[in-house]
């Protein structure tokens, strides 16, 4: 049985239907992320696991009992913010210790959980300090911190990093996973940031329009998207129609195919078993650094995207250049057939 079960859940706001009936089973010591658009339903189907919105229809239950409409104070469930919520005039020690002291947990026990806690996200030297001396990647770590504090089965988490900027947020990525690990917590994590999703992530539920399109691990939502959403949503993805004589059903179908997952050859190349190619003439060129993209106007009238690694420093006059006329290789099994 999965930690949290979550069944035909509805939830709409006057005329609008934020979230659409969805099914989700989460497991224990998971770290899976709700991933979509703003106004997709993410944050609402977090906040009725939290208990902050009340469900029209469905059912929740964590650990089999159910929690639908249960208090959050109720529910073995603690959230993180984007904001902290960090109280200015208690130190970070008094700040971890605040829940534990609701709870009428005893000074010296309380003391010793949050110095744990603490310790836990690598601020112990920060415990005499107030929240305004702390960097906002310390004050996040801090917040954690006093969520995990309180030992919940399952740490909810909207957008926390969404504050910050790139830098501090790819070392809160890292950091927060390892808080996660080590704690063995389940994490419900929110977010609209697709990388942010892919790195952290054990499992990703990709949210539209208020249902799910799609839940796998990162590898499986990249690299086999089941919609033309996901396949646009996760990085960049080429869609080309193909003859119902080439589908895997009776109608004409679509595929998606990553931009590094093709290559471009000479229009002499001899084609291989188990690949594609489709002939064309590149119109862009973009010089990335790391890597280059080539659009590609092919012969059947569709565009299609490459990207090449750029392992050695260009030479002057070699490899392909706009107005080239090119083959768009790629193998067969990369491609995914999608729907909707």
């Amino acid at each position: 049985m999965a930690l949290i079960e979550i069944r035909g859940l509805v939830k709409a706001f006057g005329p609008v239907k934020a979230v659409d009936g969805i099914n989700l089973d989460i497991e224990s010591g998971e770290f899976i992320t709700l991933l979509g658009p703003s106004g997709s339903g993410k944050t609402t189907v977090l906040r009725m696991v939290a208990g902050f919105e009340d469900p029209d229809a469905g059912q929740i239950t964590l650990d089999g009992k159910d929690i639908t409409h249960l208090a959050p104070f109720d529910r073995n469930v603690n959230t993180v913010f984007q904001d902290y919520a960090l109280f200015p005039h208690m130190s970070v020690q008094e700040n971890v210790e605040y829940g534990l002291r609701t709870r009428k947990v005893p000074k010296a026990q309380r003391a010793k959980q949050a110095l744990e806690a603490i310790e836990s996200v690598k601020l112990s030297h920060t415990a005499d300090r107030l929240p305004h001396q702390l960097s906002g990647g310390q004050r996040q770590r801090i917040a954690l911190a006093r969520a995990l504090v309180l030992r919940p089965q399952v740490l909810l988490l909207d957008e926390p990093l969404g504050a910050l900027d790139r830098q501090l947020r790819e070392e809160m990525q890292v950091e927060l996973k390892r808080i996660q690990r080590d704690a063995g917590i389940t994490f419900i994590f929110v977010t609209h940031d697709q990388d942010e999703a892919m790195r952290m992530s054990d499992r990703i539920v990709v949210f539209n329009h208020g249902r799910i399109e799609q839940v796998g691990t990162p590898q499986d939502v990249y690299e086999r998207p089941a919609t033309r959403f996901v396949a646009g949503f996760l990085g960049v993805s080429n869609l080309l129609e193909i003859p119902s004589a080439q589908s895997d059903t009776s109608k004409d179908a679509t595929i998606s195919i990553r931009p590094e997952r093709i290559r471009l050859a000479p229009s002499s190349y001899q084609q291989r078993s188990g690949e594609v190619a489709l002939g064309g003439r590149i119109s862009e060129v973009a010089y990335l650094g790391s890597n280059t993209v080539f659009v590609v106007e092919t012969d059947t009238g569709s565009r299609i995207s490459v990207t090449t690694l750029n392992q050695e420093l260009p030479t002057q006059g070699e490899g392909f250049g706009t107005g080239d006329r090119v083959l768009a290789v790629w193998q067969e099994s990369q491609a995914a057939q999608i729907s909707g």
